[in-house]
This record gives C-alpha cells, structure tokens and sequence, in this order.
C-alpha cells in the first residue's frame, strides 16, 4: 500500500535556490528579511537581494565559478544567508560546517567535498590553522580581519552584476550538507536547487497556513537541513521574517520570541521542556506565537500538551531528514498525539518489511520508505551508500520504523538506523568507536544511545580493554577529538562485545 498525501500537488517552479526565494522581493522589500537578535541588526529583503547580487559579482571575481565548492561554517547570521544565495547563484556548491566541528573533523569534511573557498570567523578560523595545508583552499573568507584571509566585505567594492550562468535546477547541485544517513560515518548529500525550492514549496502549501506576516524563530542551525530549506527557501519566499541567535541561550532566546512577536518557532525536544515548565517563561509575553513545531527528533504527547496549554499556541511535529532535503511530514489540526502527520504535496510512502522487503499494510509496522522530488541524487563519492538507501524506483529507505493509519497519517515509533539523537543532532556510533580504537588501550568499542531527560540521547560506550585505562580517560581522549555534542556521557568496560557470525558489531544488543 502506498500511502499519498491528502494536500493537492503543487506546481515545482524550475528555479535555482536563491531565485525561488528572491522571487517576490518588490512586494515586501522594506520588510526585515534577517534580524541578528544579539545586535538588533536589520536586513530587509531589498537589502539582502542587493547583498546577494554584490557577493556574487565579489565572489565571481576572486574566481568561485560553477562546480566549485565553497564551505561556509558561520553561526547563525544574516550573512549565512547572503553567502548561500551569493555562491549558489554562481553554480557553486556550498557545503556546510558546524562551526562547533572539531579541526580533525573540518579537515575531514573539506577533503571530502572537495571544498575550495572557505566563509568563515576569525574566532572559528584559528583552531584550523594547522590543518588548512591539507584542504588545499585557494582562498579563505571571513567577517573580519584575520591573516591570510580575504575580509567578507572585500567582496562588495563593485556594483558590476554578477556573471550569468547556465544551473539546470534539475540536474545541479546546491548544497552538499553531511549525514550520516541510516548508519555509518558521515556523507556528503548531493542535493539540487530542484530538491530544495520542491521541498520549501511544498512546505508553503502544507497545512499551517504560513503567510509574508510570520516572524520565525528557529533553533535550528543554518548549517542544518531544516535552516537551509526553511529559513533560505520557505520562509524567504513568503516574505518573512527570520530571528537570528547566533549562540543559543534559552534566556536569550525566550527574550527574542517575546521582544520581535515570534509566530512560528521551530525547537528541538529540550527547548520544548524549557518553554513548559521553566519559570522564565512567565516573565515574557510570548501571545504572539501561533505555532511551534517540535523537528529532529521525537515530542512526547504530553509535553506538546503542557506547551499549549501554558503558551496558547498550536504544537505541531515533523518528520523528515537530510536526504528528503527537509520535511516530509507534518501533523494537521486534528491529527493525533503521538504522529507525525501526513506528508506533504508531492510526497508519498510506504511501509516495508525490515527483513523481507514485503510491502506492509495499514497499522502493521516496518520501515518508512519516502518517494517525492526532494529526495537527494544520493550520496557523494558513496556509491553503495546510496545503492543502499535509495532504489532504482525512487524511494528513499529512511531507517526509521513505523506504521500507517487509514487516514494516511504516519507514526514513527523505532529506528533501524543506529544514530544517536543529542538536542537534534545526529551522533554517528561508528565515528565515535573510531575514535575510541584509536587509543592504544581499546581494544573493541560499541557505542549505543542512552537516554537522558534534558538531551533526549547522549552517547554510551562499552570498551573492551587491551591494557590499562580508565573511563575518565577514555572519555576525556574522546571529548577532546569530536565536538561537544559528541561526547561520551558513561563508558563501560566489558569482556567482549556481541557479534554477527559475519563479524558486525550488533549494536542492539547492548543495553543502554
């Protein structure tokens, strides 16, 4: 059975990213686009069109032409926005980094894409240095001064328009944000302008009524798919209005809903618990808020319920991930707790047998199977990667276990994939049990979830010993080789570790 969305199709405009989202400047060209809440900073969407338009041509000039890729790792900023816009427009690829990546892991993924220019802070660009060698980078931006880089508004100095270049929205890509898909260490995501203007257009026709008048709110990183296509495609080509925090502060961050009349916010499960229950709340007139959709990972029923009875806003969840470039499901008014909705114009799914790939029926429960045109073209230099998470017939295998109803709503209810979801992030097991094999004293590591109130799930190691070391240490070895989120929360030492016949390490059978 085929599960279809109950939204009408709609039409995909053939456009590349930044003229999707660009498209209807002049009706609202005095209205703030961008506004940097820890400075009160301003960009209208006149302003950030002309900025984008100016990078370009900056851009252009300093050689970034079609097919290169540009690695941006900025907090949240407006010039994120003008940045992306800029090299897309150029047909260049932008991969995104997170800005708290340790260098190993910038070095790993600059190599990886293939990454040539470099958008960056001085602040982030420092702890690289002794890496830049190896990613062979012809030229280094940042929003500042810092030696041997190129200032960002070096780039502005000509009003001459940008070159014209020829994108197939179809065929070329945007962006190459990394995933760890379904398992495994991370992958670049090859995803089209098509891919992502078919995602945020099917979100502006999906059921939450969104209009130019929104002003969102979003915890969600720019660098992060759910930025990248709902602040840069959706909420731009409304005409909204997006509030940038470039460090997250839970203070700061109810302060911002209250001081720009946030309408739509997008958190992550332990923001969640924040806006229900933490007394600061109250201090703030947040009645501006109409919706809050909870993304990345699962929101219990009753925690969504003590949101809107404190905030008076409607609480709606997602579901979606990097490959669908984006959402593809969202929950309606009267969907039940508990579900993650229907899925958006153009999408549709399926349930699929985990073990025998028999097609499952209504209520019965195997893995989500996605098919619609945002999915990605798959994942870069991994061929049986993608073989093995996209099909010849177009459906994307989502690892995730769930089931249908007879009104086509979806529920999510287990993962085969074997990430581990921090705050929204995705953790991958088998990079941190690379670097735990790294350590002369381990001699096998498995690495699985745990749960945790606050975070949702944060990363527990079992260790099997080859000399002597203690859970400390190990933790400390890795804490200072990944980025926080990463880091491991309890360490475990234990005789030997559950194995396939084949020799794979059966995560699921160590016990959180």
């Amino acid at each position: 059975m085929i599960f279809r969305s109950p939204l009408p199709d709609v039409v995909i405009p053939s456009a590349t990213l930044a003229d999707y989202a660009l498209a209807n400047v002049d009706a609202h060209a005095t209205r703030a686009a961008f506004i940097d809440a820890s400075s009160e900073r301003v960009v209208t969407h006149g302003e950030l069109r002309a900025l984008v338009k100016r990078a370009a041509t900056g851009l252009a000039a300093r050689g970034v032409a079609k097919g290169d890729v540009v690695a941006i790792s900025l907090p949240n900023l407006p010039e994120f926005a003008v940045a992306l816009y800029a090299v897309t427009s150029l047909g260049a690829v932008v991969t995104t980094l997170n800005p708290l990546y340790t260098p190993d892991e910038v070095d790993k993924q600059l190599r990886d894409a293939g990454a040539r220019y470099l958008i960056t802070l001085p602040l982030l660009l420092e702890p690289l240095r002794p890496m830049l060698s190896r990613a062979a980078l012809r030229e280094i931006f940042v929003l500042g001064e810092a030696e041997g880089a190129t200032p960002w508004r070096d780039l502005f100095t000509s009003d001459a328009p940008p070159p014209v270049v020829n994108i197939d929205p179809a065929r070329d890509l945007a962006v190459l944000p990394y995933s760890s898909g379904t398992t495994g260490l991370p992958k670049g995501v090859m995803l089209t302008h098509r891919a992502l203007v078919a995602n945020a257009e099917a979100g502006v026709h999906g059921p939450n009524q969104l209009s130019g008048n929104d002003v969102f709110a979003g915890v969600p990183p720019m660098f992060h798919i759910y930025g990248i296509t709902f602040y840069f495609g959706l909420a731009m080509r409304l005409g909204g209005t997006v509030v940038c925090l470039p460090r997250f502060d839970f203070a700061q961050y109810v302060a911002a809903l209250a001081r720009y009349r946030a309408t739509f916010a997008v958190v992550v499960p332990p923001v969640a618990l924040g806006l229900a229950q933490h007394p600061l709340v109250a201090e703030h007139d947040l009645s501006a808020l109409r919706y809050i959709v909870s993304s990345a990972a699962p929101l219990a029923p009753s925690l969504a319920e003590s949101m809107e009875k404190r905030l008076g806003a409607r609480v709606v969840q997602g579901y979606g991930m990097t490959e669908i470039a984006g959402a593809s499901h969202v929950q309606r008014e009267n969907d039940p707790p508990g579900s993650v909705g229907v899925a958006l114009p153009n999408v549709e799914w399926r349930v699929m047998d985990p073990d025998g790939g028999a097609e499952l029926d209504v209520g019965q429960h195997g893995e989500i199977w996605v098919r619609g045109p945002s999915l990605m073209t798959g994942y870069l230099n991994q061929p049986d990667a993608t073989r093995a998470t996209l099909d010849d017939e177009g459906w994307l295998h989502t690892g995730d276990i769930g089931y249908g109803d007879a009104e086509s709503r979806c529920f999510i209810v287990d993962r085969l994939k074997e990430l581990i979801k921090y705050k929204g992030y995705q953790v991958a097991p088998a990079e941190l049990e690379a670097v735990l094999l790294s350590h002369p004293a381990v001699a096998d590591a498995g690495v699985v979830p745990m749960p945790d109130v606050e975070s949702g799930e944060v990363p527990k190691a079992f260790v099997v010993k080859r000399g002597d070391v203690d859970a400390e240490t190990l933790k400390a070895y890795v804490a200072a080789r990944v980025a926080p989120y990463k880091k491991l929360r309890e360490v475990v030492f234990v005789e030997s570790l559950p194995k396939s016949p084949a020799g794979k390490l059966l995560r699921r059978m160590l016990k959180a």
